[in-house]
């Protein structure tokens, strides 16, 4: 059933004529053409559809939109800010943490969110807080690297 929904997408207000049980990702990608989170299992296991609602990871695929309602979601596109890149962004350029490129997202985005609640985590947490996001290409090491360094730039004054 087609309902008008609002919430808040990377910063901004959004509002849409939409069936409510269709899934946020979609959404997303179709009607607001945002890309970055992508199809991954469709089960919610891989973590490429991740974004964050409220602060929170949440995975696109599994989420009906009409759950978003009032909130605030953070998409990969709303992080860089005035042309410049995250830290988090930065540091996984510089450390190649990625191949495909298609996990990066969601990987970023849960990242994101746990630096925002351990601003210095250990590499033990890193892992725990990333276990969830696979990367079929095998680029964890730098992945958990770039974290690592994201935490560093960001408890020296970089942006958050």
């Amino acid at each position: 059933m087609v309902e008008s929904i609002s919430f808040t997408l990377n910063g901004k207000p959004v509002r849409l004529a939409v069936d409510g049980e269709r899934m946020l990702l979609w959404v997303l990608r179709t009607e607001l053409g945002l890309t970055g989170a992508k199809y991954g299992c469709g089960e919610g296991f891989c973590g490429a559809c991740t974004v964050l609602v409220d602060g929170e990871p949440v995975r696109s695929c599994r989420a009906p939109v009409k759950t978003v309602r009032g909130r605030s979601v953070l998409t990969i596109e709303g992080l860089e800010k005035d042309g410049r890149l995250h830290p988090l962004q930065a540091a996984f350029v510089e450390r190649e943490a990625m191949q495909c490129g298609f996990c990066t997202s969601g990987m970023i985005l849960t990242a994101y969110a746990l630096l925002a609640k351990n601003p210095r985590p250990t590499r033990k947490d890193i892992v725990d807080g990333l276990e969830d996001n696979l990367c079929r290409c095998g680029t964890h090491t730098r992945v958990i690297r770039a974290v690592e360094d994201a935490a560093k730039a960001l408890s020296q004054g970089g942006r958050r």
